[in-house]
């Protein structure tokens, strides 16, 4: 069973494919969309500006949704669960994948906050999710974003940093966190354990 990378050039696949790799894992970086279709699961990774997003051209896009109305789970990283939403006001003109409501907003701070948020902070779950089984409420994990998605139905965690915002959210088998797994310790493993758990089910 093999999980798919997306490498749209702004991903930091070699650290999320050792934790995959940490938990038994295969995953594999596919260099066309059709390659998707031998996966058991989507991760779509990702660091910096959203316009990098715009890297996934129209094929890509409509592989990756093809694959999730079939079923195949799919996980955000950071960038990545930006990604997952409408849009992001830091780059108006890019679209996202549209598979949950709602647009990106950069956070908002007073001093001595500074943006980005980066280093650890606390989850504060909201209600039972499949994607933070076995997470205890007050973890804390390892963040470095400048903007974040809101607070809605889909929200399995919030933290605080300013405002409060979306840590990580789960709509069916669609997931997405915030925060960098790869970089949170056992905490970080448990989620992607889950994630694989899901898929293989």
């Amino acid at each position: 069973m093999t999980f798919a990378l997306i490498d749209y050039g702004a991903g930091n696949l070699t650290s999320v494919r050792k934790a995959f790799s940490a938990i038994g894992v295969e995953t594999m970086t596919p260099r066309t969309p059709a390659e998707l279709d031998a996966c058991a699961g989507i991760v779509i990774p990702g660091v910096g500006n959203f316009r990098a997003v715009s890297a996934l051209g129209d094929e890509w896009r409509g592989a990756v949704l093809g694959r999730v109305a079939a079923g195949v789970p799919l996980l955000g990283i950071c960038l990545g669960m930006q990604l997952l939403y409408e849009g992001s006001d830091e780059a108006p003109g890019v679209p996202g994948l549209g598979l949950l409501a709602g647009r990106c907003e950069r956070i908002q701070v007073e001093r001595p906050l500074k943006v980005p948020h980066v280093g650890w902070n606390s989850l504060s779950l909201e209600g039972r999710r499949t994607i933070l089984s076995g997470v205890n409420d007050g973890t804390y994990v390892y963040f470095t974003h400048s903007y974040a998605a809101p607070v809605s139905t889909d929200t399995a965690a919030v933290t605080t940093h300013g405002t409060r915002f979306a840590a990580a959210v789960e709509r069916d088998h669609v997931w997405g966190v915030q925060f960098h797994p790869e970089k949170s310790g056992d905490t970080g493993l448990r989620i992607l354990r889950n994630f694989v758990e899901r898929a293989r089910r």
